[in-house]
């Protein structure tokens, strides 16, 4: 959930009367210390008691921003004892720093029977230098052990008055409760958001009349907002999550205007249409795809001579740019060295490489647009507003007919058309020649993997015949990946036979390897000796030899989250197995049917025994990408069935 609360200048006054701020130092209870565990999450290795914040514009001295935070802690476990060291990020600017000062903090313990409160030395607390943004405050609270209660408040000095500084909600572990104000003067305009997944227990604001009064006779009025939770889970990240900063729930200000005292209007917060303009002209955007054709021009035209389908030569193209680069693992939306010093050097950034693909793309007339985006691990862009540091990679959309291609020239093993998981989170920009316009990131392709498998058990036991995997779409990728990084097949045969205990691999064949367009299919000739023997007349056999799911991947009881796969996904398992007369199966497993509500997907899985012929077809559907947490326990109820059917054996017994 995320929604946009804007301060304006319009609000109607009400004079704030003084009210509490916060919760005192030093107040640790004796029914504290006695806290053993947390009822609502009994793993939990220390809980946040209660939390306060508050950020305000301190009218003396330099009108300085002022943050003051307040929290106190339960140890609960051992694990939870590293809650008493603190590390506070001080934004460092040119000429100017943000400094910690007035540190209080304490633990407090049972000794004797009796409380005993340990002090911080303020000589132990350190500043670090960490990078040429960032200073990093330091310390650790003496004598914390489990059954610990700590208490820290502290106050961060900041010059930067416009920096709000945004308040996460949500931890690692629980808070019992969580409570932020601020104090904003009505000369700055804030876009305030409130992000992630659970709601506020407060929400109020006021206006406190003449609290920002910078000189000069000037004075202004200020919002104060107060925003609160109670009972807050811990944020616990887990499997089909996109990036933290998604979901996690917590108030983030962006200064969007100033209006200062003499009528004049800064605007901070710019329209798309303004951005535009600034990326066209950009030295390491824009600029770049300019240029460009002069770098690539005589290669367009070598590969493109006498072909006339624009698909053809956009592959053409697409792959003489995927061969000639070689990625050097940064991201970026903008170029590192320039297409030119980039071509020359055959190896850059995201940017360098994939700006060169559209270059080289228009330059042989075809229809290509610069798509920024922003990647799963670093987070949604903001929708609302430009915010072009939300972005940290850049893709080619190509448009042929009614047709778009998304390209990305960075990875060896994507073919034409398919762009990275990575890549799929949300929305991307794209730029083109007038204006720009939000486009959907969508998969091109499934996880798709259909595994045949012909078996014959003979009287001795022993299970021979073939096996054959092909894949498409994403687990083809991600195969021809975990080949490349064997080394060679047969390196690879080695890696596989690890995963298969009592299984021979006596010959392996891939084919496809190098052509991406096509399905990667795996052909084996397997040997089991007297796999899994209970006894003389007793086998156990496992029919899912390639892609069984071990574990469910979904273990929480509760989801606050949606579950996001990223792409579909589509596995079969057809296996034939004959068996001689002297042989009977016993105890077939159960027929499973499971349908996920909304056209979401579903599991089929059966075992047929005719004669001396058994066969088993098993089928994983997921059909869509995304759920919402209220569809949770549908799919973690799906994959327990499939975990489950994928670790049954079957069991042959000699007959008597």
């Amino acid at each position: 959930m995320r929604f946009c609360l804007i301060l304006l200048l319009s609000f109607k006054c009400i004079l704030a009367v003084a009210q509490d701020h916060g919760f005192p130092f030093g107040q640790v209870t004796y029914r504290e210390l006695d806290i053993k565990t947390y009822e609502k999450d009994t793993s939990a290795a220390a809980v946040i008691l209660d939390e306060f914040g508050e950020a305000y514009i301190d009218n003396a001295g330099n009108h300085d921003l002022l943050f003051i935070y307040h929290t106190k802690i339960k140890i609960l476990k051992q694990s939870g004892v590293e809650k008493a060291t603190f590390e506070i990020p001080l934004f460092k600017g040119t000429s100017q720093v943000e400094l910690v000062r007035s540190v209080k903090a304490s633990s407090f313990n049972y000794e004797n029977g009796t409380m005993k409160e340990t002090k911080l030395d303020s000589k132990n607390v350190f500043k670090e230098n960490y990078n040429k943004h960032w200073d990093v405050s330091k310390f650790a609270i003496p004598n914390v052990r489990i059954g610990s209660v700590i208490d820290v408040m502290y106050t961060i000095e900041s010059p930067f008055f416009f920096k709000f500084r945004n308040w996460e909600f949500q931890d690692d572990i629980p808070k019992i409760k969580s409570e932020y104000w601020a104090s904003i003067p009505g000369n700055f305009i804030f876009n305030i958001t409130l992000k992630g997944y659970l709601k506020l227990s407060k929400n109020e604001s006021e206006v406190v009349r003449d609290c920002f009064s910078p000189g000069g006779g000037n004075v202004a009025s200020c919002a104060r907002f107060k925003w609160g939770m109670t009972d807050i889970p811990a944020f616990k990240e887990e499997e089909y999550m996109t990036a933290k900063s998604n979901l996690l729930s917590e108030i983030n200000f962006e200064l969007s205007e100033v209006k200062y005292f003499d009528g004049r209007t800064d605007k901070i917060t710019k329209e798309w249409k303004d951005v535009e303009d600034e990326l066209r002209k950009d030295e390491k955007f824009g600029l770049q795809l300019k240029r460009g054709k002069d770098i690539v021009d005589e290669h367009v035209e070598l590969l493109t001579a006498g072909e006339s389908d624009p698909v053809n030569k956009a592959k053409k193209i697409y792959d003489f740019i995927k061969n000639w680069y070689r990625w050097n693992d940064a991201y970026g939306m903008t170029s590192e060295f320039g297409i030119k010093k980039a071509f020359d050097k055959q190896s850059g950034n995201v940017a360098d490489i994939n700006l060169s693909l559209i270059a080289a793309l228009k330059y042989a007339g075809l229809n290509a647009e610069p798509l920024i985006l922003s990647t799963r691990e670093n987070g949604f862009p903001t929708e609302i507003h430009p915010v072009l540091t939300d972005f940290n990679y850049v893709i080619a959309k190509l448009n042929i007919n009614d047709k778009v291609y998304l390209l990305d020239a960075t990875d060896d093993f994507l073919p034409f058309g398919m762009i990275a998981k990575k890549c799929l989170n949300g929305k991307g920009r794209v730029l083109g020649e007038k204006e720009s316009s939000w486009y959907e990131l969508k998969p091109a392709e499934k996880s798709k993997q259909i595994i045949m498998v012909n078996l014959k058990l003979d009287d001795e036991g022993t299970i021979t015949g073939t096996v054959q995997a092909t894949f498409t779409g994403y687990e083809a990728l991600a195969q021809r990946k975990e080949i490349a990084s064997a080394g060679s097949d047969k390196e690879f045969m080695k890696v596989l036979a690890k995963r298969m205990v009592d299984l021979e691999i006596k010959d392996l064949k891939i084919e496809n390897i190098d052509e991406l367009a096509k399905p990667l299919v795996m052909k084996l000739d397997i040997e089991m000796t007297g796999y899994g023997n209970l006894n003389a007349s007793n086998i156990l056999f496992n029919p899912f030899i390639i892609g069984k799911w071990k574990q469910n991947p979904f273990k929480s009881a509760e989801r606050l989250y949606p579950v996001d796969f990223g792409v579909s996904i589509d596995e079969s398992l057809i296996l034939n197995l004959e068996y001689p007369t002297t042989f009977e199966v016993v105890d077939l497993p159960q027929k499973i049917g499971l349908a996920l509500p909304n056209s979401g997907g579903r599991y089929l899985y059966d075992v047929q025994n005719i004669g001396n012929r058994l066969t088993l077809n098993s089928s994983l559907l997921i059909s869509r990408t995304f759920f919402s947490s209220e569809e949770y326990h549908y799919i973690k109820e799906l994959f327990n069935r499939v975990v489950a059917a994928h670790q049954t054996d079957l069991m042959f017994r000699k007959k008597l």
